[in-house]
């Protein structure tokens, strides 16, 4: 049976741990193929067999391991936004309440220093008691998510964040309440004890979380503004003929079928074929394009983009989720949650992370009794260390940076397909492009008709047209098109054959004619050799020479030369600059090639290369080392694309061979295949810039929380501790909204020097942390 893809939303994960937890459960449910937990994104996309399990038994999975889940799907959106929402929500009140009850806790604490003060005379005999009803709403309460994660965790015979924040919490507070009844045992009175009462530590600690969680929330919602800012653009209503009425209907409504009418300044509803009016449309929502695009009848119209001038009607054959616009929204939804191979580190530092930090914590304990420390002491220096450790930074430092590229990709007109060929894109060395539709227009033009005997050229165009006018080739549609033009009568053949890499043959009248390459002519032993020179010549020029013969003789030559792009010299000019080898690949006989290689600046060329050998030219470069991008249309180009390091398919931002290629190029810009791989190169470097923070905020966090430099005065509370745990998350989901101003031809410092900023921020935040506790 064929597997099945779903989209589940997932809640209730607070951190990367969760969302492994997760990950781990649904890779080993039966009939799960593939799945991937992101927990930036709050989905999990998985592949299953419908045979063998169900969404409603994934679902059922998700929530035995201690987590919420729904199926999501294209039209769920507005639930999603609704989501965020609430995420935003929860843990905004649950920050601000959490203040409420902690601040008097932090008074306390503070008078606890100034033990003369007449205040805190009046009030001693109450902070113990005091502390304890403020401070149990707060761990038991607006807690309770972090003991529940952690009960799931143990569930599952493993520890996530979750079990940090319970672990660290509930020893402060525990501690503190033993320290507590022990003096109501001694005293027999519930007022008077101060000493060792840490009930502000538990309580400030997940206050201080639930303020890392909101402000994170706060900044993932951000990521996805690419999306929000695409939905934004589509239509609400529509007008369309109802028994020879216009009538405005929502857009929901509109069928496939519909006559609708557009009027000048308003928003194209859906997709379709133009059948009356004249204007002209603003299609930059789409291509990136500023110039307004002429639509007449018979021209294709895209949903959400602007009409400008002239009232146009048309009948809608794409609506709902088929509209280009749709797809682009599915394209990058799709990308922003996937998972680049480089996540796999930082995933694999996740898995062992948290039993390593409790190990370690442990051990700190255990060292600072046996050098005569008090438990007290001890004790803090165990809680420090669990709370400050923090996964989070290393799990967002990919998803968070992915989520923000892919939007602004999008932005730009170009659709990458997920993290995968981003990180590809960042290492390519070697770049090959498809000739004919990606260096060129692909609309190729007759330039000469050249007869060879008796024939004249009308005759030779007729047969070479008459020829071609089943072949779908743009070279023969060039020739077609200038037969008819020229109002030539053409004539049915019989036993048409095309031969890919060499031409056509078939039956005209009785006879068996030619037209193709001289390999066609090789092929079937046509004498040739007295046209050689001016095939050269022409090739020279940068023409395709076609030769039209019989079995006996070559009957004349047609020769067709397609136009360069007007992007295509400075693409390859930019593509240079960046240090990529350009190549060029295409069917056409040497001399063509060079000659128009030479053009754009192009030096390696592959030419005379059949379609079917272009995957195997590809393979050819990377068994020499090379990391290759292939350029091209995305259909007859797939094997090459397929095989290449990187697929980049040309596109118009409505008809884009979304599966050939990792990366789409919306606007069919060539100049965006530079742009593609610069912000390629950025995000990668984000990435690894908030890998190196995570790691060197908790390589130099968690000695310090262990209170290894007691002996220079340096020495951080538990909540203290709690707070740049917090911190971290932000800095790191912060640090890859960087990318959102990211420009391909400007240089952006404070994206360059930000994980210098952040290290020299953190280090600097946690002395003053460390003098405050001192």
């Amino acid at each position: 049976m064929t597997a099945q893809r779903t989209t589940l939303a997932i809640t209730g994960m607070h951190c990367t741990s969760c969302a492994a937890l997760i990950n781990d459960q649904l890779a080993h449910t039966k009939g799960v193929e593939e799945a991937h937990v992101n927990f930036a994104a709050a989905k999990a996309q998985i592949r299953f067999n419908p045979a063998q399990t169900s969404e409603d038994a994934l679902i059922h999975v998700i929530h035995e391991a201690g987590y919420k889940a729904e199926v999501s799907s294209d039209h769920d959106r507005d639930r999603d936004r609704e989501r965020r929402r609430e995420e935003i929500a929860h843990y905004r009140k649950g920050f601000l309440l959490g203040l409420l009850f902690s601040l008097p806790l932090v008074f306390f604490m503070a008078l606890s220093f100034l033990p003369l003060l007449p205040i805190s005379i009046q009030l001693a005999p109450w902070m113990g008691i005091v502390s304890l009803i403020l401070a149990t709403p707060v761990q038991f309460w607006l807690g309770a998510g972090f003991y529940r994660g952690f009960w799931s965790s143990l569930k599952m015979k493993t520890f996530t964040m979750d079990s940090l924040i319970a672990i660290g919490t509930s020893t402060a507070y525990f501690y503190s309440l033993f320290n507590l009844v022990s003096a109501v045992l001694i005293r027999g009175t519930l007022l008077g004890e101060t000493e060792n009462l840490y009930f502000e530590v538990a309580s400030l600690l997940i206050t201080f979380v639930l303020l890392g969680k909101w402000l994170e929330a706060r900044a993932k919602g951000r990521t996805g503004e690419a999306i929000e800012k695409l939905m934004g653009l589509q239509a609400k209503t529509a007008r369309v003929l109802r028994n020879g009425q216009a009538v405005e209907v929502p857009i929901q409504d509109v069928k496939a079928g519909d006559i609708v009418v557009v009027r000048p300044g308003e928003k194209i509803p859906v997709d379709g074929l133009v059948t009356r009016g004249l204007s002209s449309v603003d299609e930059s929502m789409l291509t990136g394009e500023s110039i307004p695009v002429e639509k007449k009848e018979g021209d294709r119209v895209f949903g959400a983009t602007m009409n400008q001038h002239g009232s146009i009607e048309f009948t809608a054959d794409k609506i709902g989720e088929e509209t280009a616009l749709a797809r682009i929204i599915r394209f990058v939804e799709e990308a922003q949650g996937s998972k680049a191979p480089i996540q796999d580190f930082a995933d694999a530092i996740s898995r062992w992370f948290v039993p390593v930090v409790i190990l370690t914590a442990l051990a700190t304990c255990g060292i600072w009794l046996l050098l005569g420390q008090t438990l007290t002491f001890s004790l803090l220096a165990f809680v420090s260390v669990i709370v400050i450790a923090c996964p989070c930074a290393l799990g967002l430092a990919t998803p968070t940076a992915i989520m923000v590229a892919t939007g602004k990709g999008a932005e730009l007109g170009i659709l990458i397909r997920g993290g995968e060929p981003l990180e590809s894109a960042a290492s390519i060395d070697t770049i090959v492009f498809d000739k004919t539709g990606t260096l060129t227009k692909g609309k190729p033009e007759v330039t000469d008709i050249i007869p060879l005997g008796a024939l004249k050229e009308a005759e030779i165009l007729t047969l070479a047209a008459s020829l071609e006018q089943v072949s779908e080739h743009p070279l023969a549609e060039s020739i077609v098109r200038r037969a008819k033009e020229r109002n030539l009568a053409l004539s049915a053949v019989d036993g048409f054959r095309a031969i890919p890499g060499h031409g056509v043959e078939a039956q005209l009248s009785g006879t068996l004619y030619y037209l193709g390459n001289r390999k066609l002519l090789e092929k079937f032993s046509v004498p040739a050799r007295e046209i050689e020179q001016q095939l050269s010549m022409l090739e020279e020029q940068g023409k395709t020479a076609m030769v039209l013969a019989t079995k006996e003789r070559a009957l004349g030559i047609v020769s067709v030369a397609d136009t360069l792009k007007e992007t295509t010299v400075q693409a390859i000019t930019m593509l240079r600059k960046m240090g990529l080898a350009p190549i060029m690949i295409t069917g056409d006989n040497a001399r063509t090639a060079r000659a128009i290689a030479r053009q754009v600046g192009i030096e390696h060329v592959l030419a005379e290369v059949l379609p079917e050998d272009k995957a195997k030219e590809i393979k050819r470069l990377q068994n020499e080392g090379r990391k290759v991008a292939m350029v091209g249309d995305g259909i007859n180009d797939s094997p090459a694309l397929a095989q290449a390091d990187l697929g980049i398919a040309m596109g118009n931002g409505t008809d884009i061979a979304m599966e050939a290629g990792g990366i789409v190029l919306a606007k069919n810009d060539l100049r965006d295949t530079a742009v593609a791989i610069a912000l390629s190169r950025a995000t990668v470097r984000k990435i690894k810039q908030n890998l190196f923070f995570a790691l060197f905020y908790n390589v130099i966090g968690i000695p310090i929380a262990a209170r290894a430099f007691v002996s220079f005065g340096i020495i951080l509370r538990p909540e203290l501790a709690g707070f740049a745990m917090a911190l971290s998350s932000v800095s790191v989901v912060t640090n890859s909204l960087l990318l959102k101003g990211w420009h391909p031809r400007k240089w952006n410092v404070l994206s360059s020097i930000a994980p210098i900023i952040m290290a020299i921020g953190f280090t600097t935040l946690f002395l003053i942390f460390a003098k405050i506790s001192a």
